[in-house]
């Protein structure tokens, strides 16, 4: 299973990343790589490196197996589960292909807060707000199904915490500052990674008064205070 894995890796990368760049540049002059963004030790680069820490140890996971320096978890190495890795992996690599042609000349790689994209919502954005990180975890889930070892664990783990600060901390912001209420909306009906999970609340502003379940006191009447007699 691990040369089946570097495989399916390679075509990701071919197909996800080398083919995607050069279909953006022939649209737009432009890769669409922006790289790491934000000064060191901030949410931003910590985002970005953990993101690229974490694709190098799932691709060391399965090379490293294969020369036997890691050895697999006995109980993952079930028929049932490596072939559960392998269907994850392919729906991994066609959902992240499916998303991408999606976004159009959207698509960009990092965050750039000098320029401005289009706010997609249609195709697989109507069904969540993030479908390219969502197929990425899970072609990350069926390549550490495949080489079920303890580096493939803890890169899918680093992966997942990554892809998280990155979309909350840094994407998720900076398309409500570009896009404004049109992002709120559309975040409050579409799910981050699936469908109906991670939705923004939104809703009428709290009127000002007492909590629901309390009862409102009313003013105490002032007796009228008897005169004196002179």
């Amino acid at each position: 299973m691990p040369v089946v894995a570097l495989s399916f890796l390679a075509v990701y990368a071919a197909l996800g990343f080398g083919w995607r760049s050069w279909l953006q540049r022939r649209h737009t002059g432009s890769m669409g790589f922006n790289g790491i963004s934000g000064g060191t030790g901030s949410v931003e680069w910590l985002a970005g490196v953990g993101f690229a820490v974490a694709v190098a140890g799932i691709i060391l996971a399965p090379t490293l197996q294969l020369l036997d320096v890691l050895t697999p978890v006995p109980v993952f190495l079930s028929m049932w589960i490596q072939t559960l890795g392998v269907v994850s992996a392919l729906f991994g690599i066609a959902g992240t292909l499916y998303a991408q042609l999606g976004m159009g000349d959207s698509w960009r790689i990092g965050v750039d807060h000098t320029e401005t994209t289009t706010l997609v919502n249609t195709g697989a954005f109507a069904v969540a707000r993030n479908p390219v990180f969502t197929a990425m975890l899970v072609l990350a889930f069926g390549i550490t199904l495949m080489t079920p070892n303890v580096l493939a664990f803890i890169g899918f783990a680093m992966l997942f915490a990554s892809i998280e600060l990155q979309v909350r901390a840094v994407e998720e912001p900076y398309l409500e500052a570009v896009h404004g209420d049109a992002y709120r909306d559309y975040a409050s009906t579409v799910g981050r990674f699936v469908p109906r999970a991670g939705r923004r609340r939104t809703g009428p502003p709290r009127a000002e008064g007492p909590g629901p379940g309390r009862r409102r006191r009313r003013p105490r009447r002032r007796r009228p205070r008897p005169r004196r007699r002179r």
